[in-house]
């Protein structure tokens, strides 16, 4: 072969002698588009030989196959070449089909991947290690290889071990927490003590964006952001009591079920390749969860109220499933508009391109303000009292309707406001609509 013919370039690269920085050229290679490398050369391209060509072979064979990840030995060929009386190191790269490779002591960051620029190996951005990423991994966030390496899982791994799972490195690769070569994954990154994405919690005053009564950030594994904010909820969801002779029926404000499965869908099926938080918002009557990353393609709202089920994240939906967090794909907004079923106002679902919200109504808020805090009531009668205040008259059938009642049921609960001087019929048979009465007798 004449070397003079034969310049370093995006694909050529002489050393004189076995050094470190054969493993940051090997990468670059690797990365970019292939390319030859010759040990035993000058950069004047004089011939000096190996002196120990058969150790130095075996030095760098064991570099590529220890110090480089992924696993880069089926792309790389190393051999000796005799010219003349002096024999060199030729190892050829071919370009690697799960770019980018990085020294395995550095990581997915610059200062661990390597790119051809002209003549010269070069750490590469972070755009350009992003994007090598989401040539090989392709589009879906949690199945990509995280860029942070430096990984720990104390509150993941208290979740599993409660559930009497195991959580070791063969249960994270099939988890897919880890890839097969133990890189650890987006969905490893989500579930980390070092998860980047976060929850912005604020309480209002008042039903408007105005003045802020609290306001806090959920950060660390998504199984600690949910279980903080979980209970932050809870401790926020206040409970109206009613007497009725001895038996004291308490409601609080927002059903368990819907505050669960409204926090449980943000967490689950949001779009994690948006930084932006998920954002909760806590009026005087309702709560709002807005979660970046609209309906995955090809799903309409009509299909969520169905309970139709396409996961954008399905990974971190069978992490959740596998914990018993979730039951079963699909059932959560059902469970939601169920938990409201005797209420007269419903939960609101809103979409857009990029967001997602979920809007519960505060089940005591109108009770509150149409009867002056007044507890006679049982909440089948509060939802009439209600229904009447809002429409100044109401037909037995509306009544069957509004709380899925037989018509059995709805003359009882008629009957009873009757006889408390509460309500007053007019009109005989098919043509008997109720309305207030003028005086109540059991309002102050």
């Amino acid at each position: 072969m004449n070397f003079t013919e034969i310049s370093e370039n995006l694909t050529t690269e002489f050393k004189r002698e076995y050094t470190e920085d054969i493993k940051k050229t090997i990468i670059a290679f690797a990365n970019t588009a292939g390319g030859t490398l010759y040990i035993g050369i000058n950069d004047d391209k004089t011939i000096t030989g190996i002196k120990t060509p058969d150790d130095t072979l075996l030095q760098v064979t064991n570099v590529i196959r220890s110090s480089i990840k992924p696993d880069l030995i089926l792309f790389a060929d190393c051999k000796t070449e005799k010219i003349g009386k002096d024999t060199i190191i030729v190892v050829t790269v071919q370009k690697g089909t799960a770019c980018p490779y990085y020294l395995a002591g550095k990581g997915i960051r610059p200062e661990g991947v390597y790119v051809r620029q002209g003549a010269s190996s070069v750490p590469a951005s972070e755009t350009a290690i992003l994007n090598m990423i989401k040539e090989t991994d392709g589009e879906k966030y949690e199945e990509v290889r995280s860029l942070n390496q430096d990984l720990t899982f104390n509150v993941t791994e208290d979740f599993f071990i409660k559930e009497n799972i195991p959580f070791g490195s063969n249960q994270q690769k099939t988890l897919h927490f880890q890839t097969i070569d133990g890189v650890y994954t987006n969905l490893g990154l989500l579930l980390s003590d070092q998860s980047v994405h976060t929850v912005k919690l604020a309480i209002f005053e008042g039903q408007e964006k105005e003045i802020f009564k609290d306001r806090r950030e959920f950060s660390g594994s998504l199984l600690k952001q949910l279980w903080d904010v979980y209970e932050y909820l809870d401790m926020h969801n206040r409970t109206y009591a009613h007497v009725e002779g001895l038996i004291r029926t308490d409601h609080r404000d927002y059903p368990d079920d819907a505050l669960r499965e409204a926090l449980l869908n943000a967490l689950v099926h949001r779009d994690y390749s948006f930084s932006s938080s998920i954002l909760i918002s806590i009026f005087e009557d309702r709560i709002e969860f807005v979660s970046v990353g609209g309906l995955p393609k090809g799903v309409s709202l009509d299909d969520v109220f169905l309970g139709v089920s396409v996961l954008r994240n399905e990974k971190l939906a069978n992490v959740f499933y596998r914990l018993h967090l979730i039951e079963a794909y699909g059932t959560g907004v059902p469970k939601i508009m169920r938990s409201y079923n005797n209420c007269l106002k419903k939960p609101e679902l809103q979409v857009s391109t990029n967001a997602f919200k979920i809007t519960l109504p505060n089940r005591n808020i109108n009770t509150h303000e149409v009867y002056n805090n007044n507890n006679l009531f049982i909440d089948d009668e509060k939802i009439i009292l209600i229904m009447l205040e809002k429409k100044g008259e109401i037909a037995r059938k509306d009544i069957e309707i509004a709380l899925q009642i037989s018509q059995a049921k709805a003359v009882r609960i008629l009957r009873k406001l009757l006889d408390k001087g509460i309500i007053i019929s007019t009109g005989e048979g098919k043509n008997m609509r109720y309305k207030k009465a003028d005086n109540p007798k059991s309002f102050s």
